[in-house]
């Protein structure tokens, strides 16, 4: 069973998050504030914060920003992975991810399966690892990106979470990557 370990220390992550919207405004972005507010809760640190419209070339050109970026760790999108032609962001992802971490798509549908049932099949979801920075997109619903939060994010980027977590891995993800492709 997973559990918190005290006598660890947490290691605060370095977070920039991404809304995918055509339409919100930071005073209107509830989903990105749920997010920010939770990641800061536990103390993380939000490294940026962005809107951005749903397209691919934007969204693939704020990404490369963050990735290239050795002040932050992890990117967390919200928005863009229904199924409409506007819904975007797994293309996006798919341009710069150099490994995808399939489980948490699969965890992320199947957590909100228990809540809003056969309807949670719209969500593509998705993570991956990029030049030793993880990405993760959820869905742009409040609810949702409470529940990717909740639900998984705050175990996996928590140091003390056992048996294992994303933050553990860190040091080692840009193993076998040529010089000057990663964060230092």
């Amino acid at each position: 069973m997973s559990k918190i370990d005290t006598t660890r220390p947490f290691l605060p992550v370095r977070i920039a998050v991404m809304t995918v919207s055509d339409t919100r405004t930071l005073e209107t972005d509830t989903s990105g504030q749920a997010l920010v507010s939770r990641l800061q809760g536990v103390g993380h640190v939000l490294a940026d914060r962005a809107i951005v419209p749903d397209d691919v070339a934007q969204i693939t050109t704020r990404l490369k920003v963050w990735i290239s970026d050795p002040t932050i760790d992890v990117v967390i999108t919200n928005g863009g992975t229904g199924v409409t032609g506007r819904d975007v962001t797994p293309e996006a992802f798919d341009a710069v991810l150099e490994k995808r971490i399939e489980g948490f798509g699969e965890l992320f549908r199947m957590l909100s399966y228990k809540k809003i049932g056969t309807s949670t099949i719209q969500s593509r979801a998705v993570a991956g690892v990029a030049q030793g920075t993880y990405l993760f997109a959820l869905p742009g619903s409040t609810g949702a990106v409470k529940d990717g939060w909740d639900d998984i994010l705050v175990f996996q980027l928590d140091s003390r979470h056992r048996p294992c977590n994303f933050v553990e891995l860190m040091p080692r993800l840009r193993e076998g990557q040529p010089e000057g492709t990663h964060h230092d």
